[in-house]
C-alpha cells in the first residue's frame, strides 16, 4: 500500500472529508497506515459513524486501487493531495476551517501563477448584457495575468472561460462531477481547450455524475481557488449565490457588476451591492482591490492582426468592447449592407469580431 493509493481510497469513501482525514493523519501518521487499520481502530481515531465505517469496509473490499490509479493515469489526470507541493496555496489556507478538499483530480496544470486568480460566476440564462460584461471583464483581467476560475456551466461561466482563452490567459474549470464527466456535455470542446491553457479540477471521484447535491461543494471549491469572486449577472436564486456564500466564509472579496433594477437577472447582483459587495464598473476596479503582483499582459497577448482587406479594416475600426448594431455600422461605413455583413463574417472567422446579440457585434481582437 502506497500513500497515493490510500488518499485515493479514502476519497472514494462517502463520509470521509477534511475533518476525518485530518483526524486520521493525526492518529496514524499516514493514510496508508489508516487504510490498513481495523474498522474499530478507524472508528476510534476519527469518530467515524457506523454508516461511514460500513462505506469504508465496502470500498476497501470492492475497489482495486491499482486499477483505479491506472485509469487515472491513462486519462492524463493528476492526483493532488494536501501533502503535495502542487496543492493550490489559496485552497491550502482553508484547511484551518476544514474547507479544503483532501484530494483534487486535475487535468492540465496548476501553477504558482494561479495564486492570482479571480472567480467569475453568474446565471446560466445570461442576457446579451450579461455576456458582454462578462467577456469584457474576463478578457481584460486574464490579459493582466489573473487566472479566471469558473464552473464550465452554460451562460456566464462559459463566457468567462472563453474570454480568458481569447487572450491566451489561464483559466480553471471546476467540475460538479468526475474529471471524466464533462458537464454540460456541450462544453467538451471548451473543456479540452481549458485543459491546455489551465486546468480542469474536481474533488469528486471518476465517474461521478453532475447531481444537484454536488453543486454546493463545487461552488465552494471555485471560491477556494480564487482571491475574489466577481458576479457579472445573477438573479437572487442563481447558483452563483452559493459561490458568494462560500466566498464570505472564506474571507474572499466579492465584486458585483450592477444591472438594470427592473431586470430579473440583475436582482441578485444588485442585492449583493446593497449588502456590501464591491461594485465594479471596469476591470481596473477589481485590480485596485486585489492588487495582483504584476499588471503586464501575458506572453502572446499582443499579436499582430492578420491581413485584412479594405472592407474588413473599415468595419473592424468601428468595433470595440461596446456592442454595435450592423445598422449603425452601415450608417458610418457608407457601404452596402451586404459587404458589411460579409466583412463581419470574415472577421468572426479570424477571431476578431463576435456576435453578442442579433446583428450586434463587439471586437474580440487580442490587439488593444
Amino acid at each position: 500500500m502506497i500513500e497515493r493509493q490510500a488518499w485515493l481510497g479514502f476519497n472514494l469513501v462517502a463520509g470521509i472529508g477534511p475533518v476525518r482525514t485530518r483526524q486520521l493523519l493525526e492518529r496514524f501518521g499516514s493514510l496508508a497506515d489508516a487504510w490498513q487499520a481495523s474498522p474499530e481502530a478507524l472508528s476510534a481515531a476519527a469518530d467515524v459513524d457506523a454508516r461511514t465505517l460500513q462505506n469504508f469496509v465496502e470500498v476497501r473490499r470492492r475497489v482495486d486501487l491499482d486499477r483505479e490509479l491506472a485509469r487515472i493515469d491513462q486519462l492524463g489526470v493528476s492526483l493532488i493531495t494536501w501533502q503535495d507541493e502542487e496543492y493550490p496555496s489559496l485552497l491550502a489556507e482553508l484547511r484551518a476551517i476544514d474547507e479544503a478538499p483532501p484530494l483534487l483530480y486535475s487535468r492540465g496544470s496548476l501553477t504558482t501563477a494561479d495564486e492570482s486568480a479571480l472567480a467569475v460566476v453568474g446565471t446560466r440564462k445570461a442576457t446579451p448584457y450579461g455576456l458582454q460584461v462578462t467577456q469584457q471583464f474576463a478578457r481584460k483581467l486574464a490579459a493582466r495575468r489573473l487566472t479566471i476560475v469558473s464552473g464550465l456551466a452554460r451562460g456566464i461561466d462559459t463566457e468567462a472561460h472563453r474570454a480568458a482563452l481569447e487572450v491566451d490567459g489561464r483559466t480553471i474549470a471546476v467540475l460538479p462531477g468526475g474529471i471524466d464527466v464533462v458537464f454540460p456535455p456541450q462544453n467538451r470542446a471548451l473543456a479540452e481547450q481549458i485543459a491546455h491553457h489551465g486546468a480542469l479540477v474536481t474533488s469528486f471521484p471518476l465517474g461521478t455524475q453532475a447531481e444537484s447535491k454536488n453543486f454546493p461543494p463545487r461552488n465552494a471549491l471555485i471560491s477556494g481557488l480564487a482571491r475574489g469572486v466577481l458576479v457579472t449577472e445573477a438573479s437572487v436564486d442563481s447558483g452563483a449565490m452559493l459561490t458568494v456564500t462560500a466566498a464570505t466564509r472564506h474571507g474572499r472579496d466579492v465584486f458585483a457588476v450592477p444591472g438594470n433594477i427592473t431586470a430579473h437577472n440583475s436582482a441578485g447582483v444588485n442585492q449583493l451591492i446593497r449588502d456590501g459587495a464591491v461594485m465594479v464598473m471596469e476591470a481596473q476596479d477589481v485590480l485596485d482591490v486585489l492588487k495582483p503582483g504584476t499588471s503586464a499582459p501575458p506572453a502572446g497577448a499582443a499579436e499582430s492582426l492578420p491581413d485584412l482587406d479594405g472592407d474588413e479594416k473599415a468595419v473592424f475600426a468601428l468595433l470595440s468592447d461596446e456592442p454595435i448594431h450592423i445598422d449603425d455600422i452601415t450608417r458610418q461605413c457608407a457601404m452596402p449592407v451586404a459587404r458589411i455583413s460579409s466583412a463581419l463574417t470574415l472577421l468572426e472567422l479570424k477571431g476578431l469580431a463576435r456576435q453578442v446579440a442579433q446583428s450586434t457585434y463587439v471586437r474580440t481582437s487580442k490587439v488593444r
